[in-house]
């Protein structure tokens, strides 16, 4: 990292599309390039851009009873529409990546087999995509969602600008994921959220000086209508929709996500902010800061007892099962 260096960061505060994930892969390729008119180098989207976080799980009576039939359409309509392992959908905005050497993170619905994971996705230039899966869905998450693994809980390294990470929402409360991620050094973390309220911008800002980097705390705006039109872009059966329509009906009108999304240096200062509309976010991170910051604290380095306390972390994946052939 070179410390006198400075890099443009932007947030892409916008709505998705949701659950027409393949149309939302059109609409990002144009928020990118938005961004990198402004200049930006680094640029996020908060949590399940692709896909749209799944606002019924909060905000529609009945959607956690069993065997809603709403619930299990819109679940169905997800698991046809989520980003998978390699997708050929994402060689576009690879494209872009390379073209441009920016770092972009973008958060999305992924399938693997049978299972739908909130993840973060790193597109960087001449390389393949970086994805981190959230470790604990939180609360009405866990129906939607499984939980990631160790494997995912890394950086970037690659960078001139250092290493970069991300973690997901409520991960910022994990004591043990945030010590994880400190240890790999980050200068520029990925914080994504559906709306950065206040509880988690104190989060961000928390993470921002306990670990000495410039953290991108990534909302998104949405609404019970883009969800609906959202729902009209995808195949699915009359029956089914009719269900999914009736429970996305059930939510309150109007704007459900509301943004809030900041950049914050490494002395938890605000350095931009965004209101509750679709905005591009920007602020030239001066990389000096984080050597400056850390003359008070390293809580990976001076500041930690590795004589007291260790950190084990597993990161193998688990696959739950696991083939092997003996000749």
């Amino acid at each position: 990292m070179a410390d006198g260096s400075s890099v443009r960061a932007a947030i892409v505060q916008a709505a998705p599309v949701p659950l027409a994930v393949g149309a939302g892969i059109f609409a990002l390729q144009d928020h990118i390039t938005a961004a990198l008119d402004l200049g930006a180098r680094v640029i996020a989207f908060g949590e399940t851009f692709l896909g749209g976080y799944p606002l019924w799980l909060d905000e529609a009576p009945g959607a956690a009873l069993w065997d809603h039939p709403g619930t299990r359409a819109l679940h169905a309509a997800l698991m046809n529409e989520a980003i998978r392992p390699g997708d050929a959908r994402l060689a576009p905005v690879q494209e872009l990546v390379d073209r441009s050497g920016a770092l972009v993170s973008v958060g999305a619905h992924e399938r693997v087999r049978s299972s739908l994971y909130n993840c973060q996705i790193l597109h960087r230039p001449g390389l393949p995509p970086l994805l981190h899966r959230k470790l604990v869905p939180t609360h009405g998450e866990r129906l939607i969602w499984a939980r990631g693994d160790g494997s995912t809980l890394q950086t970037h390294d690659d960078s001139e600008i250092g290493a970069v990470g991300s973690l997901i929402c409520w991960e910022h409360w994990m004591p043990l994921a945030r010590a994880a991620m400190h240890n790999q050094g980050e200068a520029v973390h990925f914080a994504a959220w559906p709306t950065v309220r206040e509880t988690y911008a104190i989060a961000s800002r928390h993470y921002a000086f306990e670990g000495r980097c410039f953290v991108l705390a990534a909302g998104t705006i949405q609404t019970r209508d883009d969800v609906l039109d959202g729902l009209d872009r995808c195949a699915m059966g009359s029956e089914a929709r009719h269900a999914a329509r009736a429970l996305i009906e059930a939510m309150p009108g109007g704007q459900l996500q509301h943004g809030g999304s900041m950049i914050i240096g490494p002395d938890a200062q605000v350095l931009a902010q965004a209101g509750s509309g679709y905005e591009i976010l920007t602020a030239d991170l001066e990389l000096a800061q984080i050597a400056q910051a850390l003359t008070a604290l390293d809580s990976d380095g001076h500041y930690a007892r590795p004589d007291v306390f260790e950190l084990h972390v597993d990161t193998r994946p688990r696959e739950g099962v696991v083939w092997s052939r003996q000749d």
